[in-house]
């Protein structure tokens, strides 16, 4: 193993850093932007990592399962088991660590001889008749057993050590070029499917191996296919490694030459015929209705956007989508009940599991500017939080901001997910909620609670989302406290 591989090997990607020591991005980048954690080119060394986190025990993984959990819950998704990978890539890995493990035994050979010519070297030089050579050399090889038994005795960063290589075993870290966006595949998952979970947004299709438009080149690493595909490469792509990110899954470490989505333009309306899969009252005015996809034909949004449903009386109107695009073939729908609206009433009177609901969209560009380097600030009113719940359920996801807070200012005893805010606050420590209450023309009367908890606005992007009145009343406090606009994204839901 070459000096540059050694060093290399040394750095931990600030994703597979975070997964390490069982936090968010948002809380490591808070460490390197106050100085504790220094990075090199936005890598960072296991024993500084070690060095700013001494009070986490790196054995166990609590924080992380407490944040993969509430994920999981808050995004509706189906429990899933922590499978083993397949036997072929499990092997492949092994297969992959054995042999880094000998080029290690090869390198501490290599360097132990050295340990030992210096040893004797300074031996030697310590029976010189000069002192100042006696006493120079004396010093480094008291300085030089010191190091050496720091190092031995270093139990967190060995523990680091083990850690690491168990999560190259049991996952695989995929990086997308050109963006440099990072995340694990894990299980047996496919590469699309862990993309989708940890909110990357890239072109798919039929998500089923047919219509190749989540086709990408594998330019490091080995990859496997573990589903049948149909779709057929040219001889070209056959010779440049590409592959479909829908029918495979990372064996090792990979690099993928990509293209993500990154605006509303790139996704193309799409016409669906889901079906409803439960129907739950969140309050006497509001219903959670859940439609399912095809398995062949799932839903491709971004967080923030809204469709247009057609019950089974051809009523049909434009609802936000109030979960995240990592599940995008489940999609909750928060339906307000209110008078001569032909498609609620419908759904609210006749409705029933198992019932077709046409799907066409996805519409508007209230989505995540997933480059903003500043914190995120949600404020939603009335069902208005349905868009807002699924921007931040895909900022959970992305793990893009440092800090989330959540104003939902509803009427007195409005709060129709309560609990639920609150599960997020308890469980995620960058996450804040807020409830407050006032009718929408009055909103402005309980906004400037954000400037007690912020008083610099300015260094937050701010999404807001409800009826016309809410969003006039919001527009006009944030530009009376100078509030800059390109950061505010407004989003009119009735």
């Amino acid at each position: 193993m070459s000096d540059a591989d050694s060093h290399d090997a040394l750095l931990l990607t600030l994703t597979r850093a975070a997964r390490l020591v069982g936090v968010s991005r948002g809380a490591l980048q808070k460490k390197i932007k106050s100085g504790e954690l220094p990075t090199f080119e936005g890598m960072v060394k296991p024993q500084d990592l070690v060095r700013a986190y001494p009070e986490t025990r790196l054995e166990d993984n609590t924080a992380l399962e407490r944040f993969t959990n509430i994920k999981d819950e808050a995004f509706a998704r189906r429990v899933r088991e922590r499978v083993l990978p397949g036997p072929e890539v499990l092997a492949e890995r092994l297969a992959g660590l054995s042999r880094e493990l000998a080029q290690m035994k090869t390198s501490l050979e290599r360097y132990r001889t050295i340990i030992d010519w210096l040893y004797d070297k300074f031996n030697e030089y310590e029976k010189s008749d000069n002192r100042d050579i006696k006493n120079t050399f004396g010093r480094l090889k008291l300085w030089l057993h010191h190091e050496l038994e720091r190092e031995t005795h270093s139990d967190p960063l060995q523990s680091l050590a083990v850690k690491e290589s168990f999560l190259r075993l049991m996952t695989a870290h995929v990086r997308l070029l050109p963006s440099q966006h990072e995340f694990f595949v894990e299980g047996s998952d496919t590469i699309l499917d862990a993309a989708m979970r940890a909110g990357i947004s890239l072109r798919y299709g039929c998500s089923n191996g047919n219509c190749g438009q989540c086709k990408a080149r594998v330019s490091s690493g080995k990859t496997l296919a573990v589903r049948h595909h149909d779709y057929s490469f040219t001889e070209a792509e056959k010779n440049q490694n590409y592959i479909l990110m829908c029918s495979h899954t990372a064996v090792s470490d990979i690099e993928l030459e990509t293209q993500e989505i990154t605006s509303a333009h790139d996704i193309p309306s799409q016409q669906i015929a889901t079906r409803v899969k439960t129907l739950e009252p969140l309050n006497d005015d509001i219903l959670l209705l859940h439609l399912q996809t095809p398995r062949t034909k799932r839903l491709n949004f971004l967080a923030g956007q809204s469709v247009t449903l057609e019950a089974g009386n051809g009523a049909e109107a434009s609802y936000p989508v109030a979960s995240c695009p990592c599940d995008d073939r489940n999609l909750q729908f928060h339906i307000h009940r209110t008078p001569h609206d032909r498609f609620a009433d419908f759904v609210f009177r006749k409705l029933k599991n198992g019932n077709i609901v046409n799907l066409t969209g996805p519409q508007g560009e209230f989505s995540l500017s997933e480059d903003s380097p500043r914190s995120l600030i949600f404020i939603a009113y009335g069902t208005g939080f349905a868009p807002i719940k699924s921007l931040i359920e895909h900022a959970m996801a992305r793990e893009v901001a440092e800090t989330l807070h959540l104003y939902w200012i509803e009427r007195e005893h409005g709060h129709y997910l309560n609990n639920l805010c609150r599960s997020w606050a308890d469980a995620l420590d960058n996450f804040h909620y807020t409830p407050l209450t006032a009718a929408p023309d009055d909103a402005a009367q309980v906004l400037p609670r954000m400037l007690q908890d912020h008083p610099d606005l300015a260094a937050f992007d701010i999404y807001a989302a409800g009826p016309e009145a809410f969003l006039n009343a919001t527009k006009k406090f944030l530009a009376t406290h100078k509030f800059p606009d390109k950061q505010l994204k407004v989003n009119r839901v009735d």
